[in-house]
């Protein structure tokens, strides 16, 4: 159960976290049961989930079908508006280029990710662009919130790729 507080302790916030964090995981076991990627996002605002989605890369035969740019779309309908200020966007892995633009563009207020990706990360792994003063919008970004499990899925994902 989620504590209810309008301004969490850093101990309370640290449990929404995992909690969300754990919602976004099982978006990403449902990618995974479909063939995708799986990597699973969901955006919170006040409270309330007004976005939940997966990577639907090969299912739409679209590039940009990544979990964060689905759940972005969703909340954006969700709420009437493309500015999700006031917003946390919670992601089994760390965004790429695209999926970080999309974040600033939409002016989300937070993000929190599980597992870092070296190779195609742009939060802190390759390029820090939630960060850049370049930009008219930063995000704040949390790191590695239930790394361990969320990485595990994507290392078990592509080990049964190499083996068919």
């Amino acid at each position: 159960m989620l504590p209810n507080a309008e301004d969490p302790s850093p101990e309370v916030q640290e449990r929404i976290d995992q909690h969300r964090m754990q919602q976004a995981y099982e978006q990403a076991v449902a990618a995974g049961v479909q063939g995708e990627v799986p990597v699973g996002a969901v955006i919170v605002h006040q409270g309330q989930v007004v976005g939940a989605a997966h990577n639907q890369r090969e299912t739409l035969r679209d590039p940009t079908a990544h979990a964060e740019m689905i759940a972005i779309t969703q909340a954006a309908e969700a709420l009437g508006s493309w500015r999700l200020n006031d917003c946390t966007l919670y992601v089994t892995l760390e965004p790429c280029p695209m999926c970080a633009g999309a974040i600033v563009q939409s002016r989300l207020s937070r993000l929190v990710y599980g597992a870092a990706d070296p190779k195609a990360g742009a939060v802190d792994s390759l390029f820090h662009l939630l960060q850049d003063e370049r930009l008219n919008h930063q995000t704040e970004s949390i790191a590695g919130v239930l790394a361990e499990p969320c990485g595990e899925i994507l290392s078990e994902f592509f080990r049964g790729r190499r083996k068919s």
